[in-house]
């Protein structure tokens, strides 16, 4: 028997708001502190720039926006993650109408991320690649349109929401680089025209800041990157294990998501029909971006951090279902059922038993007790310097000191020992 639209709007609404109300919830009551990145976030935010020393500004200007709301509240922190995470879900779903007609396979599409751990278990931690989520959905949405329409106003968007991608995330330009050569092909076959270009309007305007301070800065946050995925420090061999570490790992992280699938399908035969346009697009979007990742690992030797990877799924339960449409079984979907909701409530619950067993994480550290500490040594020292006014210090331990005060001292970078200073910058040395 069919399920309504209505109804399956409910179960939508039902599984948005479940999914932000636990995992909100679980962390808040089982982590003692705000997880690494997240403190390294505060600390960016309570003295925001255009870019820091490890990555471009978005993710300290959002936290900053809920830090101005909500304060010192460990919950608002990961509400903000999961507000991230459902409103691409919601993005998602939205696109989805424009490739099904029938409502529960936009319905199955995004459910069926429930089974890629990096849209629950990893979630907690608010970071630049949870941050990228929103403007990575929102770019493929308005891509989508200004593909169909060519409408200005799409084009524009799309542009906007690039840029704010590149602001989240340097990985955010893998999605550009398969969007680029998606358009080349688009121009050569003679399927788009000049209105594209319009994109790069908004695109440059907001992003032009962020370059001059990278250029004030030695391309600091560049340099970053390419020390994390060792890209000066290769040997031969490392263009061979990493990409396989690299594709191994990938596919370990989808089995949950595959388990669910073979749930729906009677037969599990792909067939890629390359001149369906939508069928052509979503491989770009889903499959290209991880292609170039696996390429840059095996031309440079770079390790691929798992984390790094996070917004690259997104779209693969749109795919999948779209592929595999004409072979889904919808008499199967009470055992899919099932195994949605048994990864639905066994990831939060592992969480919970990791956060509360587990007693030596980042999570564990005692930040309001040793930020009070800083506060007293200040005081009990410095009587005539004034207000503690900022903080120097590497991101997590000034961070925390940053974060946890009611005076809230601007974090400044120090990478050695830790100071306390006043409004005139001068400092004692804490630790």
């Amino acid at each position: 028997m069919p399920i309504n639209k209505k109804k399956i709007d409910n179960i939508f609404i039902i599984f948005l708001i479940s999914h932000l109300f636990i995992w909100t919830l679980v962390p808040s009551i089982t982590n003692q502190n705000l997880p690494l990145d997240t403190i390294e976030a505060l600390a960016w935010g309570s003295n925001l720039d255009w870019g820091f020393n490890k990555h471009p500004p978005m993710s300290a200007v959002l936290v900053e926006i809920f830090y101005q709301i909500f304060g010192a509240n460990d919950w608002s922190y990961y509400l903000l993650s999961q507000l991230c995470v459902v409103f691409s879900f919601f993005i998602i779903w939205k696109l989805s109408k424009d490739f099904f007609d029938d409502n529960i396979l936009s319905l199955l599409s995004v459910l069926l991320l429930e089974g890629i751990y990096f849209f629950n278990y990893t979630t907690p931690e608010f970071n630049v690649y949870v941050t990228e989520l929103p403007f990575w959905s929102l770019l493929i949405f308005f891509c989508w349109k200004a593909l169909r329409t060519n409408f200005i106003r799409h084009w524009i968007l799309f542009g906007s929401f690039a840029a704010f991608g590149v602001l989240s995330h340097y990985l955010f330009f893998y999605l550009l680089l398969s969007l680029s050569l998606l358009f080349l092909y688009k121009i050569i076959k003679q399927e788009t025209n000049f209105k594209l270009f319009i994109s790069l309007i908004p695109f440059i305007i907001i992003l032009l800041p962020h370059f001059l301070w990278l250029v004030e800065n030695n391309f600091i946050t560049v340099t970053y990157g390419l020390h994390r995925a060792g890209g000066t420090e290769q040997v031969l061999l490392d263009h061979i294990s990493h990409p396989l570490i690299f594709i191994s790992k990938q596919a370990g992280i989808l089995i949950p998501f595959f388990l669910m699938i073979s749930f729906l399908v009677k037969k599990l035969k792909v067939n890629f029909y390359l001149k369906d346009d939508k069928m052509f697009f979503l491989i770009v979007i889903s499959f290209l971006p991880i292609a170039l990742v696996f390429l840059t690992s095996l031309i440079m030797g770079a390790k691929i951090r798992t984390m790094w990877m996070t917004p690259f799924y997104l779209f693969f339960g749109i795919t999948a279902i779209y592929i595999l449409k004409s072979q889904i079984n919808l008499d199967k979907l009470k055992k899919f059922n099932i195994t949605f909701l048994i990864l639905f409530f066994l990831s939060p619950a592992t969480y919970a038993i990791v956060s509360i067993s587990q007693t030596d994480k980042r999570t564990d550290y005692p930040g309001k007790e040793e930020a009070q500490k800083a506060e007293n040594f200040y005081s009990n020292q410095t009587q005539v310097m004034g207000d503690l006014s900022f903080v120097k210090g590497n991101e997590w331990d000034a961070g925390n000191i940053s974060y946890h005060l009611e005076v809230r001292p601007k974090w400044i970078y120090n990478p050695g020992s830790i100071f306390l200073c006043n409004k005139n910058l001068e400092c004692i040395k804490y630790k």
